[in-house]
């Protein structure tokens, strides 16, 4: 196996791992989601993005990656925020039949 084959299997294995991850995250999310309109509370919460952000950077180590990984972590806020607002609109979908 070459190099590039190599980093391509290294890829191909962060991938995977990433995929569970962002499974088990947007599960939780539809728990948070459930708690928020149970105790009528609104999706986004600046303060406590901005906390994710800091906590989340100070576990980077390699200095460059950095900002790739705050823009990850803002994204996957954005998708989180899209998925949670889709469960409450078809839950309005859904008591309104």
């Amino acid at each position: 196996m070459n190099k590039l084959e190599k980093a391509r299997l290294a890829i191909n294995e962060a991938d995977a791992q990433i995929a569970q991850l962002f499974e088990k995250r947007m599960h939780a999310a539809e728990d948070v989601v459930a708690y928020k309109l149970e105790n009528n509370l609104p999706v986004y919460d600046a303060a406590r993005e901005a906390e994710i952000i800091e906590r989340n950077l100070a576990k980077i180590c390699d200095e460059k990656l950095k900002p790739y990984y705050k823009d990850m972590l803002v994204q996957l806020m954005r998708i989180r925020k899209e998925y949670q607002n889709a469960i409450i609109e078809n839950g309005r979908e859904d008591t309104e039949k």
